[in-house]
């Protein structure tokens, strides 16, 4: 169809040709119709020259949290001798990128290369890229979708934190303030599972693996201290604002990030769903269910954290991660702390909250931070206290 340029030059002509009515000059007329047959002539063009070209597309690193950018490689092959080529690779929501090759050759590979900025943690669509060839003039082009279409997450912004919650080691009587637990689970068996790269191949299961032809994996029991519950408070009401809400979403993130990696074997609750699997990794599961999270609006926080005690949760810690804290956030302090050693409670808000110290009387460590503010040197702050505290109990 018509490029912009196309349909300007049929624009003139109509002038022209109003003109040429008028005054009755042969050279108006002449232009005109050069004009229409220009543009005719290009349509034509493009209408027969199909722009066969094959598309693939790699996104690095493969890992992507908010405020990080993306390289993206567009490997482009013709199956024949192309014209004034056209790519477009959309990543929806982020940006377009727009490259232009004068002529291809037969299986030629051209390589086109762009990076992105993740403004924003979700999941975001690239691709099916637009290949258009146009005439020599420019005055008529023709595009195809071409590609496969892939996906991209970007996870919330993680922070470097450092301690952790003051829980019982393997002697009961005794505190600690660094998992003293073996972190890939306990000496007791609880299931099987498929292998998944990086497992222990110590643990694989023979006589189930040759049963299945397939690798099976024993899964143990993962130690009481070891377990560790995120409880992300959704309710809009409790965020004045959304970025309120996202630093809540990147505090639950850093928390559940820094249990992991410091040995614990965490869960994530958030939007009424339940805690992950206990085979695959909950770490991974987590991250994917932060990446599209979102406010509800009628969440009744109480009743929920309920009906999630009866599933059998407890543990070591308990990380609670809301807004601004209230009787919905107290209750489900009273409900679920019985369950665990030691509770952390992770605000978006005013410190001087009334509702604030009535946690921390009760016993929750308290961690503050504003929606600009950063939570790794309140999160130091509020585990140096709840040591000294541990220690004089």
């Amino acid at each position: 169809m018509p490029t912009s340029r196309g349909w300007a030059g049929l624009g003139v002509a109509t002038a022209l040709l109003v003109l040429w009515v008028g005054f009755g000059e042969i050279e108006l007329m002449s232009t005109a119709m050069f004009l229409v047959a220009a543009v005719s002539t290009g349509t034509l063009f493009v209408r027969f020259v199909s722009p066969k070209v094959e598309v693939g597309r790699r996104i690095y690193p493969v890992q992507v949290h908010e405020g990080d950018e993306i390289v993206v490689e567009v490997d482009v092959t013709a199956a024949g001798r192309i014209r004034n080529l056209e790519l477009e690779d959309t990543v929806h929501g982020l940006g377009v990128a727009r490259f232009a090759a004068a002529t291809t050759t037969p299986l030629q590979p051209l390589i086109a290369r762009y990076e992105v900025l993740c403004r924003s943690r979700g999941v975001f669509q690239v691709g099916p890229a637009e290949v258009s060839v146009s005439d020599p003039f420019a005055l008529a082009e023709r595009r195809n979708k071409t590609g496969a279409t892939d996906r991209l997450t970007v996870y919330p912004r993680l922070e470097r934190f450092s301690g952790f919650p003051a829980v019982r080691g393997l002697d009961p009587s005794v505190q600690s303030t660094r998992p003293t637990f073996a972190p890939h689970g306990g000496e007791d068996f609880f299931t099987l599972r498929e292998y998944q790269i990086g497992d222990d191949l110590r643990k694989v299961h023979w006589p189930s693996s040759a049963k299945r032809d397939e690798i099976m994996i024993k899964q143990l029991e993962v130690p009481w201290q070891a377990r560790a519950l995120v409880l992300l408070d959704t309710r809009a009401e409790r965020y004045p604002t959304e970025e309120a809400f996202e630093q809540a979403v990147r505090g639950a993130a850093s928390s559940v990030a820094h249990l992991y990696a410091g040995g614990f074997s965490p869960e994530l609750w958030a939007a009424e769903r339940a805690p992950g699997l206990r085979s695959g990794s909950r770490y991974q599961q987590a991250l994917d269910m932060l990446a599209t999270v979102s406010t509800s609006p009628l969440l009744d926080l109480r009743s929920t954290v309920s009906r999630l005690r009866r599933q059998g949760v407890g543990g070591g810690a308990l990380i609670i991660v809301t807004g601004v804290p209230d009787e919905g956030v107290l209750g489900a302090y009273r409900v679920l702390a019985k369950d665990f050693t030691r509770t952390v409670v992770m605000a978006v808000g005013d410190r001087t909250a009334e509702d604030v110290g009535t946690l921390q009387r009760a016993g929750a460590v308290t961690v503050m931070a504003g929606p600009e503010s950063k939570w790794a040197p309140a999160w130091r702050t509020a585990m140096e206290l709840s040591w000294s505290i541990a220690s004089a109990g």
